[in-house]
C-alpha cells in the first residue's frame, strides 16, 4: 500500500510541475522580444478566463495536456490575452489586450491567433498573421495538428 501511495504522489507532483513549466506572457513586448531572439510565432490566446466556459474546456483539454506543453515550448511564445470580469489587471495589460482585440477582430472566445512578429522600417512591430483557431473537439492531438497546419502554412 505504501508504495502505491508513493507511486501516486510521484506522479501527482510530476505532472503538476510539468503543466507548470509553460511560461504565458501577459507582457507583450516581451513576448515580441522572445519569439524574434528564438525565431518562433507568438500565440496570442483570447479568453475571459473566469467566465468563459469554453476557454476553460480548451484549457484543460488540450493547453494543460503533457503533449501541448512539449509542443508549445519548441514551437511557439504564449500570450494570454485575457478579459475577465473579476481577477485584476493592471491598466497597462487591460489598454494592451483591448488593442489586440480590436487589431484582431476578436469577437468569440476563446480564440488563438498565431503571428509572426516583424520590425518594419521605423522599427515598429508589425505583426504577420499566420491564422487563428479556436475551440476544436479531439484533444491536444486535433490541435496540435490544425495549430501546425497554420503556422507552416505561410512560411
Amino acid at each position: 500500500m505504501k508504495t502505491i501511495f508513493t507511486a501516486a504522489l510521484i506522479v501527482l507532483f510530476s505532472s503538476i510541475s510539468f503543466s507548470q513549466e509553460l511560461t504565458w506572457h501577459t507582457d507583450l513586448n516581451k513576448a515580441i522580444s522572445i519569439a524574434q531572439k528564438e525565431k518562433k510565432p507568438i500565440m496570442l490566446f483570447f479568453t475571459g478566463s473566469d467566465w468563459c466556459g469554453w476557454c476553460k474546456r480548451l484549457q484543460n483539454e488540450v493547453f494543460k495536456k503533457p503533449e501541448f506543453v512539449e509542443w508549445a515550448k519548441s514551437n511557439i511564445v504564449l500570450v494570454d490575452v485575457d478579459f475577465p470580469s473579476v481577477n485584476n489587471q493592471t491598466q497597462q495589460v487591460k489598454n494592451q489586450n483591448n488593442m489586440l482585440q480590436q487589431q484582431f477582430g476578436v469577437r468569440g472566445y476563446p480564440t488563438c491567433w498565431f503571428v509572426k512578429p516583424e520590425k518594419n522600417k521605423e522599427g515598429k512591430n508589425n505583426f504577420t498573421q499566420l491564422g487563428s483557431q479556436g475551440y476544436l473537439a479531439g484533444g491536444p492531438e486535433v490541435w496540435i495538428t490544425s495549430a501546425k497546419n497554420i503556422i507552416t502554412s505561410k512560411k
